[in-house]
Parts: C-alpha cells; sequence; structure tokens
C-alpha cells in the first residue's frame, strides 16, 4: 500500500512539473512578439471616469483580461490580490461598456483599477496576440518580464517583489 501512494505522489509530481515545464514554454514562445519597449504612458482614464497616474519609482503589474475570456476569469482573483499590495492596472479589452465591466467586477468583488479599452488601441499598442496578457516593469518603467495566459499568484508576486528590488 505504501509503495501504491508513493508512486502516485511521484507521478503527480512529475505531472506538475511536465505542466509547469508546458505552460511556461507556451507562454515564452507567445510572449516572442509582445512589446518589449519601456512604458511611456504616464496615466490611464479609468472605468471609475478618474484619471490614475503611474506613480514614480515603483514597479507596475500592467494586466490585459476581457470578461469573455475563461482563463482571464480564473486568473481574476490572482490580480485582485496583486493590486492590494503592487501598483496594478488591468486593461479590460472589448469587453463593452464601463458599466458592464463595473458589474462584472462588482459580481466578483474585485476591486482592481480597470481601463476600459473596448477599441482594442491599447491592446494593438502592446502587441497583444492573447488573454490574459501581463507586463511588469521595473522603477525605471523598463519591461522585466511579461506573461500570456494563466500565471499563478505565487508566481506573479515573485515578479513583482523583483521588480521592486
Amino acid at each position: 500500500m505504501k509503495n501504491k501512494i508513493k508512486h502516485y505522489i511521484k507521478e503527480i509530481i512529475y505531472f506538475i512539473i511536465i505542466i509547469t515545464l508546458l505552460t511556461n514554454t507556451i507562454s515564452i514562445y507567445k510572449s516572442r512578439d509582445l512589446s518589449k519597449s519601456p512604458l511611456t504612458i504616464q496615466h490611464y482614464q479609468l472605468i471609475t471616469n478618474k484619471e490614475y497616474k503611474i506613480a514614480d519609482n515603483k514597479p507596475i503589474l500592467i494586466h490585459f483580461w476581457a470578461t469573455w475570456c475563461p482563463t482571464c476569469k480564473l486568473e481574476a482573483s490572482n490580480i485582485n490580490f496583486l493590486s492590494k499590495h503592487f501598483q496594478v492596472i488591468s486593461i479590460a479589452v472589448q469587453s463593452g461598456s464601463n458599466e458592464a465591466i463595473k458589474n462584472y467586477l462588482d459580481a466578483n468583488n474585485y476591486t482592481f483599477k480597470v481601463v476600459n479599452d473596448n477599441s482594442g488601441m491599447l491592446s494593438s499598442k502592446f502587441h497583444i496576440a492573447g488573454f490574459p496578457t501581463t507586463f511588469i516593469y521595473e522603477k525605471n518603467k523598463k519591461l522585466l518580464f511579461s506573461d500570456v495566459g494563466y500565471t499563478s499568484t505565487l508566481s506573479l508576486y515573485l515578479k513583482m517583489y523583483w521588480a521592486s528590488l
């Protein structure tokens, strides 16, 4: 019985390692065409009609997502958690009106800051090809990390911590 349990635990660990390697490889492949330029945007218009100015000398996470994207729904709680600890801007792409996005946020108890990119103009500026896509810029607004697809809370937190150093 002990050998069977050890065997299953070993198989689960191998599976987790393979899935992690596969998802990271896919993310790297999908990230190759993303904008690598330093962040030049200084402020964003939020769905609350308030202007958000990006703080100087602080790293920032910019997260592109959509209300219709199933993977984005899985990752949204990660972004919500990070927004309580770091500077985070999320950009809802082609997700409807400001009111529709607010309703989505309220229904899921999300509090992160959101920019409505209904026209897709911002997403094309960053060369977004898939959702979700996340950029992490260090305090001088140089790109450190970019991810396409689901990224865990721990991975995002560690990258933001690294960007803060």
